[in-house]
């Protein structure tokens, strides 16, 4: 999408003001989803750091680069340009939700740069046409009532969590829905519509020749797991693991069980480099 302004400059030139950077080791890159920001992944970044080159970056709706519109291949060009600024010649990708959405949109663009891929809670093919009239009359009510609205906040707070995270760790919950209320409705609003209408990426997974791995709570309410399944066996490099009582938000509703399973795919992925030897990374 043309912007009026080069929205990757910040990536580009201060990579430093979006990103938690931690570890020394093979890379691994997170991309967080709608609502959220860099922080979703603070323990699978503490996990992996003893091993991996961890790092998680705030997308355009967390910096001030929300103001105008914007699209999923504008993030994945974001993307590549701080992945140039940080100078790493390739890394693990992994992207939750709106954030995997665009990791898929980079495969596609920037296949040189990948040695994995991992999506969490996301999918390739897109929504029907009645989840989009939902999120484009709920993205109005945003822009109109703004995130302090108790309507969008309820919605919200259902979507992003599984009934037994609500039930379970309210404490998780509300330091979200806290985080939410301080949102410009922009950023929300033009990060939704960055991916409402996105086109179906399915015809484009066999060219993801990188291992993908494709992790999926079984209590998601926005996106249950079946959606997942024409992905899974379209991808020539492909498994998913489930998780029972995660829902959207799974890096922070069941952290150990994430950590867990993007461990297992990052040995299994890079048991056959030279992680003594970064300079091919």
């Amino acid at each position: 999408m043309a912007t009026a302004t080069d929205g990757s400059k910040r990536y580009r030139e201060r990579p430093e003001t979006v990103i938690t950077d931690v570890g020394d080791g093979p890379p691994v890159i997170f991309a967080h989803g709608m609502l959220t920001d860099r922080t979703l992944f603070a323990e699978q970044l503490d996990a992996l750091s003893s091993e991996y080159r961890a790092i998680a970056y705030d997308l355009r709706a967390r910096t001030d680069l929300y103001n105008e519109p914007y699209d999923l291949d504008d993030l994945a060009d974001d993307l590549a340009a701080l992945r140039e600024a940080l100078d790493i010649n390739s890394f693990v990708l992994v992207g939750i939700s709106m954030g995997g959405f665009m990791a898929l949109r980079f495969a596609d663009r920037y296949p040189e740069y990948l040695k994995g891929l991992v999506l969490i809670n996301s999918m390739a093919e897109p929504h029907t046409d009645a989840e989009r009239e939902e999120y484009r009359q709920l993205a109005e009510t945003v822009l109109e009532d703004g995130m302090q609205s108790n309507t969008v906040l309820q919605i919200s707070v259902e979507k992003m969590f599984s009934d037994t995270t609500r039930s379970t760790k309210p404490a998780v919950v509300d330091s979200w829905v806290n985080r939410w209320k301080t949102y410009p409705a922009k950023s929300v609003y033009y990060a939704m519509q960055s991916w409402i209408d996105r086109s179906d990426f399915t015809p484009k997974l066999r060219t993801v020749t990188v291992p993908v791995l494709s992790i999926h709570g079984e209590g998601n309410n926005v996106l249950s797991p079946d959606r997942t399944t024409s992905m899974i066996d379209k991808l020539p490099h492909a498994h998913q693991t489930l998780l029972p009582s995660a829902g959207h938000s799974a890096p922070v509703e069941q952290p150990d069980a994430v950590t867990t399973a993007l461990t297992t795919f990052l040995s299994e992925t890079l048991s056959q480099q030279h992680t003594s030897d970064f300079s091919e990374w």
